[in-house]
């Protein structure tokens, strides 16, 4: 019986699949299986049910679990006494990001990171919130900056950032600080992100509550393209206040008012439960130190004087 083996059986037991455990611990799935094969030959006992189409433990593999996880964390015990934090600060970390975040701190982020700690390689994925939390508590992302609240069990998460949000739309389409009445929502189409957004979530609930309705949608899974489509004159937008003021500085898009106003979001890093790595330690705390999603897209501002 070896670390790697227990290793592995755990893993595959808590994220459920042999293939998303592999991507996990950086190996070949076939590797992995070995591991778990040798395993249960030096144990006599199989450790999972072949039938299920998942990683399902046997009555055997139930009783190892809660051991390996003590052995486990027993090794990281005994590394953090015998190394500094800095030097445990090593190996990749699949970051989740949605597009907000990927244009304003992110890449000041990833620049501190390579210069702090090089031994860690960034694998950035930019996606929407609830997608991003759905990987994050498989396993197949390690942290993930989301918008809106999270839920699924296997998952905890610090806030990072409140952010205040208004109303958009082209000149070409309404005045500038127009305040929208209900009746306004069903003339002029909304442009929002698609259901799997938390900001598509936050509008609902705030729709819902306040009795409006919407009398055309256009959705779409990207920020830019929403803006993009705004300042074309397709329809209005809620947008980051700070995030869009290069633009209404420019002219391209104009604020708008409502009543009531479109509600402060918090926005969330979230990790697994179980991940105990001084890696995602590092990661979440350097993050609430460089988060500013108070910035405008970096494309947008580059070369200002």
């Amino acid at each position: 019986m070896t670390l790697k083996q227990l290793e592995a059986f755990y893993w595959a037991a808590k994220l459920g699949t042999f293939a998303i455990a592999a991507r996990r611990l950086h190996v070949t799935q076939s590797s992995l299986s070995k591991r778990i094969a040798e395993l249960e030959t030096d144990l006599g006992q199989l450790l999972f049910d072949r039938h299920s189409r998942r990683a399902t433990l046997t009555a055997a593999g139930e009783i190892l679990l809660q051991k390996a996880g003590t052995m486990l964390e027993f090794e990281r015990e005994i590394r953090s006494s015998l190394a500094s934090q800095e030097l445990q600060v090593r190996g990749v970390c699949r970051f989740g990001l949605t597009e907000l975040a990927a244009t304003t701190w992110f890449p000041a982020f990833a620049a501190r990171l390579e210069q702090g700690y090089p031994d860690v390689v960034l694998e950035p994925t930019v996606a929407l919130s609830r997608p991003l939390e759905v990987a994050i508590a498989r396993g197949e992302l390690d942290v993930a900056s989301i918008a809106g609240p999270f839920s699924a069990s296997e998952v905890q998460g610090r806030p990072v950032a409140d952010i205040e949000f208004v109303w958009t739309s082209s000149p070409s389409r309404l005045r500038r600080r127009t305040v929208l009445s209900p009746g306004d929502f069903e003339k002029h189409p909304v442009i929002n992100n698609t259901q799997d957004s938390g900001l598509s979530a936050a509008f609902e609930s705030w729709s819902r509550a306040n009795g409006i309705r919407v009398g055309k949608t256009i959705q779409c899974n990207s920020r830019a393209a929403i803006i993009a489509l705004t300042i074309a004159g397709a329809g209005i937008s809620f947008q980051p206040r700070d995030y869009v003021q290069p633009l209404f500085d420019h002219g391209s898009l104009i604020p708008l008012e409502s009543d009531p106003p479109m509600p402060r979001l918090t926005y969330n890093l979230i990790w697994r439960r179980d991940d105990e790595r001084p890696l995602i330690r590092t990661i979440v705390n350097l993050v609430q130190d460089e988060a500013d999603f108070g910035a405008a897209n970096v494309i947008w501002t580059t070369g200002e004087s």
